[in-house]
């Protein structure tokens, strides 16, 4: 279906108006109208400056798509072909219908550039979110507990009722949107539509505006909430309570508030995902003779034995006594790590104990120091051959 006619101050052959979108003739509406907007992102002269052949494939799909998307004109083409819809098939005498472009354009685009014009009505806008930090000890984050905690929020106005305008007297229409919201810009072939100067979107306007609030509608507030903290949180982990955030503006829905653990540093535990760690002083003779020695846990106190000649820094491990996952289920364990305490402040009789005990290990050489020797041995390989150099 071609016809010849003259369009835009020359003559061109006139496609069919389906081969222009890339569209089959059984497609239905969402398929034309997704054909339209890809055709009309790709050509657009804002996006092909100074390219005349893809101002004009532009104006073609808006064409098309003028006729296309109306179901009375899409019967009259599909049956006449483009005399069909010439003149007096498209009313306003072009070929962009009465509503021109501005129209096709927030019909298709208004989902992304927030078209519609007056169609919307007047803005609301969603509360923003309130983030809270949540100082928690090892214990409550680990068992989980019910903590109560007090957030400043912009809350509704109790005195106006989220209004914003003083009692005995309403909002009014915005003169400038007309109530809209919005007022629109026209560009060259895009309208654009921006939130309204005047009421910043409310679509009204306030003479008298709240004593408690000022004509925001919404107060500084804080406000005291219970929030359940699951067992098993950890470091950074956050919380959402739904609504609980700032109110909404305009009527809109409240924010959500996102409570963030921070865990407080514990006495004897150091915290790492899911496992525990924690240093256990212990005295000379345990770790050379073996014995038992207590220690802490979440669960209370454990007995571990500690086996002879246990060196120092030696660790531990007590499976099923770290963290149980908040997510997984998962259970940690405990990590003990054996520090060695020297005496100290020790009597005559004790020093002269020591001292011959010493002379005795002493005496057994390698055999009761084995990691002293190896160390020796290898301090000595170390400074020999720099001895040898100096002496050469």
């Amino acid at each position: 279906m071609v016809g010849v006619l003259r369009q835009y101050g020359v003559m061109t052959t006139r496609r069919d108006y389906y081969e222009v979108l890339g569209v089959t003739r059984g497609a239905d509406d969402t398929e034309i109208k997704k054909a339209y907007r890809r055709m009309a992102m790709k050509y657009h002269p804002d996006r092909n400056p100074d390219d005349k052949s893809a101002e004009a494939v532009f104006k073609e799909c808006q064409e098309a798509y003028e006729v296309l998307s109306d179901p009375q004109k899409r019967a009259v083409y599909d049956q006449f072909g483009h005399a069909g819809v010439q003149g007096g098939g498209m009313p306003g005498g072009g070929p962009f219908g009465a509503g021109g472009f501005a129209d096709i354009f927030d019909n298709v685009f208004g989902d992304i550039f927030g078209g519609g014009g007056g169609r919307r009505g007047s803005q609301v806008y969603r509360g923003a979110d309130v983030r809270f930090t949540l100082d928690l000890s090892l214990e409550d984050a680990v068992f989980g507990t019910e903590a109560r905690i007090r957030v400043p929020t912009m809350a509704t106005c109790d005195l106006c009722k989220g209004s914003g305008a003083r009692a005995g007297s309403v909002p009014v229409t915005c003169p400038t949107c007309g109530g809209h919201g919005q007022v629109r810009l026209q560009q060259g072939f895009f309208s654009i539509q921006q939130t309204c100067p005047n009421c910043r979107g409310s679509g009204r306007t306030i003479s008298q505006p709240c004593v408690e609030c000022r004509g925001e509608g919404r107060t500084r507030r804080a406000k005291t909430l219970s929030v359940t903290i699951p067992a098993g949180v950890d470091e950074g982990d956050q919380i959402r309570v739904s609504g609980q955030g700032d109110a909404g503006e305009n009527g809109g829905p409240a924010g959500d508030l996102y409570v963030q653990i921070k865990l407080k540093p514990h006495a004897f535990f150091r915290r790492e995902q899911d496992d525990l760690y924690c240093k256990v002083p212990v005295r000379f003779g345990i770790v050379v003779l073996g014995g038992e020695i207590e220690i802490p846990s979440l669960d209370g106190r454990m007995t571990l034995k500690i086996p002879p000649e246990t060196q120092t820094d030696k660790v531990f491990r007590v499976r099923g006594k770290g963290v149980k996952n908040v997510r997984t289920g998962h259970v940690g364990d405990l990590f003990c790590q054996i520090t060695v305490e020297t005496p100290v402040k020790l009597t005559r009789a004790q020093r002269e104990l020591l001292e011959a005990f010493d002379a005795s290990i002493r005496e057994g050489g390698e055999r009761h120091n084995p990691v002293e020797h190896s160390w020796l041995d290898k301090l000595r390989g170390f400074f020999e051959p720099k001895a040898r150099s100096s002496g050469e």
